[in-house]
This record gives C-alpha cells, sequence and structure tokens, in this order.
C-alpha cells in the first residue's frame, strides 16, 4: 500500500513523506551503512535467487535506510541527499529473465540506487543495462514501484510494466500511492482540480490508493510557508497521517491494510524522521552525527525499542545486516 508526498517548492527544505501500509510488521530497522559496501544483487538472506550474472557493487555513497524483513531496503536517503521509496504496485511485471544483463533482485533495488547515485539523473542512468528479478518474503512478491528525489527537488517515478521501466521525470511528479499504474493516476488527478483548493470542495475519504493521492493532493496545496525545519516537516507529516490507514480498518479482503509507520526526508538538512504509528514518539536521525566512512561498522537501531525517543543518533550500535 502506502504513499509518498514529495514538497519541493517551499524557502526551507526538500522534503519526502512517505507512509507504510501492510498486513503485518515489516520488522522494520533503520540501517546506516558506511561508504564501500560490498554487495551482492543476486543473494537473499544468504540464498542465490538471481542464479546467473548477479549485479555486484560497492556503495559509493553512505545511507540511512529503513530494512524491510531483513532482506532489503524500502526507503531511505543517502548522504548527497538522494531518497528513494518503494511501494507496492501489484500490476509490476518485470518479464523474463535475460541473463545476459546484470541481475538486480526486487529487495535490493532502493539500496543500489541510494549506494551509487547522487542526483535523480543518476539513479535513472544507473537502469539502464540491468534487470531486476523479482523475490518474494512472508508470502508476498516485491511487487514495487519507486520514486526517488533529489536536494535540488528533481523527482521521478519509476515502474515495470510488460517488462518495460515506464519514467515519469520531472520536479511535479510529487505525489505517488499504488494501483492502477502512474499513468492512470495522474488521469483521475486531472478529473479534479486541486490547485485551488477550497473548504467547498468534495473530498474523497476513503483509504484506497486513489482516495489517498486525491487527498495528499489537496493537503500538498494547501501547505502554508514554513518558518523553519521543524514546521516544514510538521507539515509533511501531518499529510502523511492524513493519508495513513487507521487501526481496524475493516479494508483487508481489498487489499488495503493499516499503516506500520511513516517516515520523512530532509534532503536539504540530512535528517530523516520515523513515527511508528504503535509509538506515541518520533525519532530522528542525522547522518551528519553517524560514522559514514568507509571502513566504519553498519549500525543500526530498532524502532520499536520503546525506550527511543527525539534524536536516537548516538543510539546506533553495530549490527550484522544480511545485505
Amino acid at each position: 500500500m502506502c504513499t509518498r508526498v514529495l514538497w519541493n517548492d517551499n524557502d526551507i527544505a526538500v522534503l519526502a513523506g512517505r507512509s507504510m501500509d501492510w498486513p503485518e510488521s515489516t520488522e522494520p530497522l533503520l540501517v546506516a551503512f558506511p561508504r564501500g559496501h560490498a554487495r551482492d544483487g543476486g543473494l537473499m538472506a544468504g540464498q542465490a535467487v538471481v542464479a546467473e550474472n548477479p549485479l555486484r557493487w560497492t556503495s559509493t555513497y553512505a545511507s540511512l535506510v529503513t530494512t524491510v524483513y531483513g532482506i532489503g531496503s524500502i526507503d531511505g536517503l543517502n548522504e548527497r541527499g538522494l531518497a528513494a521509496h518503494g511501494l507496492y504496485l501489484k500490476t509490476t511485471e518485470l518479464g523474463p529473465r535475460k541473463p545476459e544483463l546484470p541481475g538486480l533482485h526486487t529487495g535490493l533495488w532502493i539500496q543500489y540506487l541510494l549506494d551509487q547515485a547522487a542526483t535523480v539523473s543518476e539513479a535513472l542512468a544507473l537502469m539502464k543495462d540491468i534487470q531486476l528479478v523479482m523475490v518474494s518474503a512472508h508470502g508476498f512478491d516485491a511487487t514495487i514501484h519507486v520514486a526517488v528525489e533529489d536536494a535540488d527537488g528533481d523527482s521521478a517515478i519509476l515502474e515495470f510494466a510488460d517488462g518495460e521501466l515506464v519514467v515519469h521525470h520531472g520536479r511535479e511528479f510529487t505525489l505517488m500511492t499504488n494501483d492502477p499504474t502512474y499513468d492512470e493516476q495522474l488521469t483521475l488527478l486531472a478529473a479534479q482540480d486541486f490547485s485551488h483548493p477550497s473548504r467547498d470542495m468534495p473530498l474523497p475519504g476513503n483509504v484506497n490508493a486513489v482516495d489517498r493521492f486525491q487527498r495528499a493532493a489537496y493537503y500538498s496545496a494547501l501547505l502554508p510557508k514554513p518558518v523553519d525545519e521543524r514546521q516544514a516537516v510538521a507539515s509533511v507529516m501531518a499529510i502523511m497521517r492524513n493519508v495513513s490507514v487507521p487501526f481496524g480498518a475493516p479494508y483487508a479482503e481489498f487489499g488495503v491494510y493499516n499503516t506500520e509507520y511513516r517516515s520523512v526526508c530532509d534532503l536539504t538538512n540530512r535528517r530523516y524522521f520515523f513515527e511508528l504509528t504503535t509509538s506515541p514518539s518520533l525519532i530522528w536521525v542525522g547522518l551528519d552525527g553517524l560514522d559514514l566512512a568507509e571502513g566504519a561498522p553498519v549500525t543500526a537501531v530498532d524502532p520499536y525499542d520503546e525506550s527511543l525517543a527525539g534524536n536516537v543518533t548516538q543510539s546506533f550500535a553495530a549490527r550484522n545486516i544480511g545485505f
């Protein structure tokens, strides 16, 4: 499920928020990866899932990510101010495997972009001459589409349809949810002009992807000019809370699930804000306060640790992460 909102036209910071909606805990960890971390895009939980010609690389940039099921990253930003977010898209179709192309399993798609790209344009260039390979975890296929944005406010949405990469690239692509495809989402959005919202404008109130997309557009257009980073982050987080799915919503049979967490990436100041829906406390991390030098250990915090609140940068501790 999930929703992503980018705010790239205020005078304070480029900010991107996302919500994670899922039928169970994704077992998230907040993980800091230093530069120079070697990866194998064909391994998942120590098992080869890309048997022939897996993509291998060593990270150019350090990153701070939220992991999913311990097999890869689903959200985060790197030290150059590039952020990436993976959202569910049931219609994802990667096509048959072409072993002449280096294969990257979908659980590491986000991490690959954060490791090797400083800008959206660089992230898009990385998608040439490689092939994504579908994997499953906990009985769910990793059918995702990805939003990327950078510190200059550039943005892109990446989807796969019939084995082909479809890209929407431009600062104007600030919103994203789930199915239908992004082309269809934009068509639905065009049917209602949210650029001049008013209190008399009818607003969809359900929790399906289409309604969340339109509410995100409406409230994004209403955001007041922030006076500082604190207010700017609070504004984006307010939208993410508005498009979240509350506990007990009886929509599971329709493929819509409760929100597990929300995050906001501040690409200008390189800070990451994270809020579990089961916790009253917002936590945040400053990349400048982490040891991200090549050779430094991988460190992490568990957001389900109930002792955490506020700035948790100093709470990161060495941890073995399996990718």
